[in-house]
């Protein structure tokens, strides 16, 4: 645990010993389906909303808390956290714990007992920033998700695997480019943020992690929308071999018709979908006869 005297006012973080005395009073077991690995280092979690770059005027959402080691280091500098918890036991357990160790500042944080994937609205004031321990499996699609429902998240941080780490801040061209680092782009200007060990998780994954912060950005200019769009890159990375000539011909009505979209873009047809940014799938897009 921290030391008192370098904590805010107010706010205790949790060390290995708390962390395992809370999950012991709620005789909790860690789900490997839920991705439950908790945070046991409070400088982990510090340098986690260091590195998040939220401040006091920011309202965090927060996916995942779990026993709420992030949560309360959240509440060392942030406004108001919104915490959306899947598990019911953590979600119940966690006021308490806030209570217990963050009194001055439990009222601050809502806790939601949902499910990040289905989440469309959320009580209190309108997040942020999104600064989350993402569960492995599920990292991608909720992040998206999220990336999608809420338009006023400006910036944030998430933690994940980190080989899905690498793939969500890849560039055009690079071996770990896919559909997660297009459709990342197509919301957020994502970047690497650093590597965190396995050591700092009860229990310790059997990965190491990887902090992506990003940026929110406008979309590329696009007739088509965010549909047509994704439905273009997953048909390019669907056999990521192919041409893009080929690739898209399903999509597009034949080969022939595939090709003449991709030149009405300015994408030679025998490219491949690793070799394009979002800009361009969003030209293709465009050009492909709906």
């Amino acid at each position: 645990m921290g030391h008192e005297a370098d904590e805010a006012p107010g706010v205790r973080l949790l060390g290995a010993s708390t962390v395992r005395g809370l999950a012991d009073r709620l005789d909790l077991r860690p789900s490997k389906q839920r991705g439950q690995n908790f945070v046991v280092d409070a400088n982990t979690v510090r340098r986690i909303v260091r590195t998040a770059d939220v401040t006091a005027d920011d309202v965090v959402l927060e996916v995942g808390p779990g026993l709420g080691s992030l949560t309360l280091a959240l509440l060392e500098t942030v406004r108001h956290v919104t915490a959306v918890e899947v598990d019911e036991t953590l979600a119940a357990a966690l006021p308490e714990t806030l209570a217990r160790f963050a009194p001055a500042r439990a009222a601050d944080v809502d806790v939601v007992p949902a499910d990040a994937m289905r989440v469309a609205e959320l009580p209190g004031p309108v997040p942020t920033a999104l600064v989350a321990n993402l569960p492995y499996n599920v990292a991608v699609p909720v992040l998206l998700h999220l990336l999608d429902a809420f338009e006023s998240l400006r910036h944030g941080l998430v933690m994940v695997q980190a080989e899905v780490a690498d793939r969500l801040t890849a560039a055009p061209g690079s071996r770990t480019y896919g559909v997660p680092s297009v459709k990342t782009a197509w919301y957020a200007a994502a970047r690497p943020a650093g590597r965190v060990g396995r050591h700092v998780f009860w229990p310790p994954p059997r990965v190491e992690s990887g902090l992506v912060a990003w940026t929110r950005r406008d979309p590329p200019p696009s007739r088509a929308g965010r549909d047509r769009v994704f439905a273009v890159v997953d048909a390019a990375f669907a056999q990521r071999r192919k041409m893009l000539r080929s690739a898209l011909a399903a999509l597009a009505g034949g080969p022939s018709a595939a090709e003449s979209a991709l030149r009405t873009a300015g994408v030679p047809p025998t490219a491949r979908g690793e070799e394009l940014d979002v800009a361009a799938f969003a030209r293709i897009a465009d050009a492909i006869p709906a």
